[in-house]
């Protein structure tokens, strides 16, 4: 691609937020111990302007963090080329299992994505969640931005 394409393309903070608060699922890549990528979409919250996430932790993304903590995330969204957008966030993670910071995030990840349910369950709910979980923050190095709706402006 072009540079002055990819420079008309690319989305500036504020409209990297405002995608990522779209968005509902998140795409994350780790590595495997044969090099390969390990590749899933889960459910996230953004938490202090960082991407947060639990997951359990015996699942193979918190096994690959533990052994090399680069990771790379992908929020997309779009059904036709030129509606293409998308934030890709390169970086490494932080891993915490306390069980008391495990169910702030599960409580903010449910808060997000399931707003049907009652504010005074959350904390509940989120209890359940953080039962044999890792929380993994994303802290970014690199973030890659594309917004393909830009091309015909």
């Amino acid at each position: 691609m072009k540079k002055n394409l990819r420079e008309k393309i690319r989305m500036d903070a504020e409209e990297i937020e405002e995608f990522i608060e779209e968005q509902k699922s998140l795409q994350v890549g780790t590595i495997n111990s044969d090099g390969s990528i390990h590749l899933s979409t889960l459910w996230f919250a953004v938490v202090d302007g960082l991407i947060v996430f639990e997951t359990y932790t015996s699942s193979q993304k918190v096994v690959n963090l533990e052994r090399d903590p680069r990771i790379t995330v992908l929020l997309e969204d779009g059904l036709e080329y030129n509606n293409l957008r998308g934030v890709m966030i390169k970086g490494t993670s932080r891993l915490v299992s306390e069980p008391s910071e495990v169910k702030k995030v599960a409580r903010e990840v449910i808060k997000r994505n399931q707003p049907e349910i009652p504010e005074e369950m959350l904390d509940d709910a989120a209890a359940s969640l953080a039962v044999k979980r890792t929380v993994i923050t994303v802290v970014p190095e690199k973030i890659v931005s594309w917004d393909h709706r830009k091309i015909s402006l």
